[in-house]
């Protein structure tokens, strides 16, 4: 069994694509497809800088055509996502003592996590009451309570 140049081309290219599952920035494909076309080339008979040039060609065209719009209509949106510290950010929490901003004391429960807060207008916010987070401000979360 001979393995010629563009089976090659055409195994990387497969590799490529694969690597492309993990790595969501479409930058595997676009030279993935770089690839292929010089895998068609190679298979023609086109000798090795006509192949690089396919390669070339086919991976620039990708990365200014392909790219751009797998990104726009396939990519996840992440800036619509919160994560870390923004996620807590409306979300409501429980006081487990006594908020009293002016002491320096207060603590309350947000999805089973325990965190030091301060209320917005140094508000007394006492045990057992909802609040909801306005703000973060490092670790300590800023609250105003809900009322009933």
């Amino acid at each position: 069994m001979d393995i010629e140049i563009w089976h090659i081309w055409i195994i990387v290219a497969v590799i490529l694509f694969i690597l492309e599952i993990f790595t969501p920035s479409f930058l595997c494909s676009c030279i993935a497809i770089g690839c292929i076309s010089a895998g068609i080339i190679s298979a023609f008979g086109c000798g090795i800088k006509i192949q690089l040039i396919a390669f070339a060609i086919g991976t620039l065209i990708a990365f200014f055509g392909v790219r751009p719009f797998m990104l726009t209509y396939f990519h996840k949106k992440s800036d619509k996502i919160k994560t870390n510290m923004e996620a807590l950010i409306g979300k409501i929490g429980r006081v487990t003592e006594t908020i009293n901003t002016s002491k320096n004391e207060g603590r309350l429960i947000v999805d089973g996590d325990d965190w030091k807060a301060e209320t917005e207008n140094n508000e007394i916010v006492n045990v057992g009451e909802r609040v909801e987070i306005t703000q973060v401000h490092s670790t300590i979360l800023i609250v105003k309570p809900i009322k009933n």
